[in-house]
């Protein structure tokens, strides 16, 4: 199954906190890491917090969601990643299955299409790279077209995937 991966982190050494999960993602059986978009430098939204670094992950997995969704959750908590109470708050690695193939996923733990992947730009200017005519599930519009529809924001390339 093709499937896309956002991927953020706002603390610490956020190039390698990128790269940390690469490699993760690279060891862990049942997953390819395919290509990566750019790394772009980011506003965070919530509560004032330091600016992230976000790409997109193309990967080929023979996972279902949930066993995915836990593989991304083990390598964020191997990033040093801490859930706490506060949405939206800083963290060291996030990583957000924003497309699972073509499928919709209504599950309590998960939710596919990310639900807000049609309102962020800094997830589908990187998605777009990767894929710009994909059409997003449930939408009716590609990647592109969902980039398209978004007001500007303060969103910039800021090089090369680590790794």
């Amino acid at each position: 199954m093709r499937v896309f991966v956002g991927v953020g982190s706002n603390l610490g050494d956020r190039w390698a906190h990128l790269a940390l999960a690469g490699r993760e993602l690279r060891a862990t059986p049942g997953i390819a890491l395919v290509r990566a978009s750019r790394v772009w430098d980011t506003a965070p939204i919530g509560p004032p917090q330091p600016r992230y670094l976000n790409a997109a992950l193309e990967l080929e997995t023979t996972l279902a969601p949930l066993p995915l969704l836990d593989a991304l959750q083990r390598i964020e908590r191997a990033g040093g990643r801490v859930r706490g109470p506060v949405r939206w708050a800083a963290r060291t690695l996030d990583l957000d299955l924003l497309l699972y193939g073509d499928e919709v996923v209504r599950l309590p733990r998960l939710v596919v299409p990310h639900p807000d992947l049609v309102s962020r730009r800094f997830a589908l200017a990187p998605l777009a790279e990767l894929c710009p005519e994909r059409i997003v599930p449930g939408t009716g519009r590609t990647v592109a077209q969902l980039l398209a529809l978004l007001a500007p924001e303060d969103v910039a390339p800021a090089g090369l995937y680590p790794g």
